[in-house]
């Protein structure tokens, strides 16, 4: 069994997998000021839940957006199995099968969503990650990352909204049945979820015509599925893909080895 590490800006994500499956997916919030003991805690009473002994883990891997938590989830990695993660990052690039863009300046996150879709999909794709920041990774089917494009998430847009502005509220994010708000939440919810569908099309058609219409659309993230109406824009909607890839990124480094 493994354990697989996501930290981004928002959550701190980690997925148990056995030979052929996610058993288990956990998520919680990525907060900078924790000690290693409090995010160990968790884990061990996941684990605990799940009724997964610690020795039943024989490899971890890490992927980190979030630099001032990285150390922190590597020393409680180390300390609670025994042994060094994995840790996802520019000196590994070398050993996958993609080309890496500005390797130093690209997030982790965003390689190993293109080595999970070029290994899933074989074929020219961009990947639309609906986090903190949305993201939309092309990599083509020859394995080269071609390029990226980054905005605000959903979450992030709304909470702005709440932060800079005196009146308007943070409201859910949900589809709402019309344009015309008639009321503030109906009309920040009209703005922004149904903004969001019109900049994802727009900007998912602009890159396709670029590469000739020889490119499929993939989406992930925990907020990938909250606006039903761009499904059709998909071939599909993989919500662990991130998390694919940061597994097949530590199988590559292992075998490496």
């Amino acid at each position: 069994m493994q354990i697989i590490v996501d930290i981004g800006n928002t959550d701190a994500v980690f997925g148990l997998y056995t030979s052929t499956t996610w058993q288990c997916i956990w998520r919680t919030p990525a907060r900078r000021d924790e000690p290693a003991q409090s995010y160990e805690g968790r884990l061990r009473l996941w684990l605990l839940e799940a009724g997964i002994p610690l020795s039943a883990v024989k490899s971890t891997v890490l992927s980190s957006v979030v630099p001032d938590l990285s150390p922190v989830m590597r020393v409680m990695l180390t300390e609670l199995f025994g042994f060094e993660p994995v840790v996802v990052g520019p000196g590994i690039y070398p050993l996958l099968p993609i080309e890496v863009l500005r390797p130093h300046e690209i997030g982790a996150d965003l390689v190993a969503n293109a080595l999970a879709a070029y290994t899933r999909y074989r074929r020219t794709c961009v990947v639309v990650d609906f986090g903190t920041a949305l993201t939309f990774t092309t990599v083509s089917g020859e394995g080269k990352l071609l390029g990226v494009a980054i905005a605000p998430g959903l979450k992030t847009a709304i909470r702005s909204l709440f932060a800079n502005t005196a009146q308007l509220p943070e409201v859910p994010i949900e589809v709402p049945s019309s344009a015309l708000g008639t009321s503030t939440t109906h009309a920040i919810q009209a703005g922004v979820v149904l903004g969001y569908e019109g900049l994802v099309r727009s900007l998912v058609g602009r890159i396709q015509t670029e590469l000739n219409g020889d490119c499929i659309a993939v989406a992930t993230g925990g907020l990938s599925s909250r606006i039903p109406s761009l499904q059709d824009v998909f071939t599909d909607i993989v919500p662990s893909l991130t998390l694919d890839g940061i597994r097949l990124i530590g199988e590559l480094v292992t075998a490496a080895k």
